[in-house]
């Protein structure tokens, strides 16, 4: 396991115990410096560790399905310097995610699709990354839910579950660049994959600007969003709350 995760999780735990020290109890929005700072490294710091075990989720299963140059690129070591371009695939989804609270795709690992066993075993691939997203977001509601905890933690680790399952929505679309087009990919024509791939480039940056221009899209965005946080039992309050403290700019 690479240090420089383990320091991302360092980053995270330290976020949360500033946040848990300094609002116990209910506060008001922004009136706790030291509440804002710890949310914000704790979100900050809990997306980005999401962000290499969602790579590494796709990395997985690539290796399982005998795709075995990912242990040679280093992708199974969580090391955030092996997901392609750090300032591209992790810096501007933090930027993101800090101006319109919404999670772009970050990272990427290079699967060398010839190797995977199957159509089948592609597709799943794809859905690794997105599955790891809402695993961690209902994990993260069931701690809130069953475990005595300060009202700084509280909000943060709600706000951190609601983007995981922000993220898996996004994530899902079958739009080329995002996983869900990955899971169909597979099964198209060969015409319709060159198509794709022109547009892969730039498709997940449209619709970012999309969801940050258009209220329409980010009604449908976000509904579908909320729904399936209820799903897994998060706390749209708590969350809610959570973000007010990230988004302290605003």
């Amino acid at each position: 396991m690479s240090p420089w995760f383990l320091l991302l999780v360092v980053v995270t735990v330290v976020g949360g115990v500033v946040a848990a020290s300094a609002a116990p109890f209910l506060v008001q929005p922004h009136s706790s410096t030291a509440l804002t700072v710890g949310v914000v490294l704790l979100v900050l710091g809990g997306w980005t560790v999401s962000l290499c075990l969602h790579e590494f989720g796709h990395a997985f299963v690539a290796f399982r399905a005998g795709d075995f140059t990912v242990r040679d690129k280093g992708y199974l070591t969580l090391d955030i310097r092996r997901y392609t371009d750090v300032g591209l695939s992790f810096v501007l989804p933090i930027l993101f995610l800090l101006i319109g609270g919404i999670p772009l795709p970050g990272g990427a690992v290079w699967i060398n699709h010839g190797l995977v066993r199957s159509r089948a075993a592609r597709s799943l691939v794809s859905l690794a990354g997105p599955a790891t997203n809402l695993i961690l977001g209902a994990v993260l509601t069931i701690a809130v839910a069953t475990i005595s905890m300060p009202y700084g933690l509280v909000i943060g680790l709600s706000a951190l579950a609601l983007i995981q399952v922000l993220a898996f929505v996004l994530n899902i679309l079958p739009i080329p660049g995002l996983d869900g087009f990955g899971v169909i990919e597979p099964y198209l024509s060969d015409g319709a994959r060159r198509t794709a791939a022109k547009v892969r480039p730039w498709a997940p940056l449209v619709i970012f600007v999309l969801l940050i221009s258009l209220p329409v899209a980010q009604q449908v965005f976000f509904g579908i969003s909320s729904w399936v946080f209820g799903a897994v039992g998060g706390n749209p309050t708590a969350a809610s709350l959570g973000y007010t403290e990230l988004l302290f700019w605003r």
